[in-house]
């Protein structure tokens, strides 16, 4: 599609899918001749206590929320490291940096999310690749991730904390400020949360 003196191009893709991840990357240089910033935002919530044994989705959550965000980081990364430039801007989540009952696993993904992103910030600076590193934490925001959870009691929890959520919008907005930053300026950390969460 082209618009405005711009091009979208799409391809579906697994992110679970090494493979299919590094056909998109290829695809896109392919297509716009270079990849100039990532966000990985492919993500799963379904939260459950431990005890209920929800392992299936314990599996998703790590094939989608880590392995993914893993997937996609080194299908640009060789291409970014070659120009000099790039950015990859992870989302991560509040429960990347807090834990709570029922969201364990999911806890743990995001927290896994924020420990790779400040790895790849500390590795490519020591390597001075130029390439930035942006780890967006949002809290509760408006989205489809809600409707991935299938435990009731969790389920329940949920709705009514989001309820306050904020809208899709905000989050655009905060990455869109880190990638208008000065190529030498790096926002490397982002928590957004609406106004009256508290956890």
């Amino acid at each position: 599609m082209k618009k405005n003196g711009g091009k979208a191009i799409y391809k579906v893709t697994d992110v679970t899918s090494h493979e299919q991840m590094e056909e998109l990357a290829a695809y896109t240089i392919e297509e716009l001749g270079k990849i100039d910033v990532l966000v990985n935002n492919a993500g799963i919530m379904p939260q459950a206590f431990l005890f209920k044994k929800k392992v299936d989705e314990w599996d998703k959550m790590i094939d989608v929320n880590i392995k993914g965000v893993l997937y996609a980081i080194s299908a640009v990364l060789p291409s970014m490291r070659e120009q000099k430039s790039g950015h990859i801007i992870n989302l991560s989540s509040v429960a990347g940096h807090n834990i709570y009952p029922g969201g364990t696993v999911y806890c743990g993904t995001k927290h896994a999310v924020t420990a790779i992103s400040e790895g790849l910030r500390q590795e490519e600076a020591l390597n001075g690749t130029n390439i930035r590193v942006t780890n967006v934490s949002p809290g509760a925001v408006s989205s489809e991730l809600l409707e991935t959870t299938t435990d009731s009691e969790s389920k329940a929890g949920l709705d009514k904390f989001y309820k306050t959520a904020i809208d899709a919008e905000s989050i655009a907005r905060t990455i869109a400020f880190a990638i208008e930053q000065p190529s030498d300026v790096a926002i490397n950390e982002m928590i957004i949360r609406p106004t009256v969460q508290v956890g």
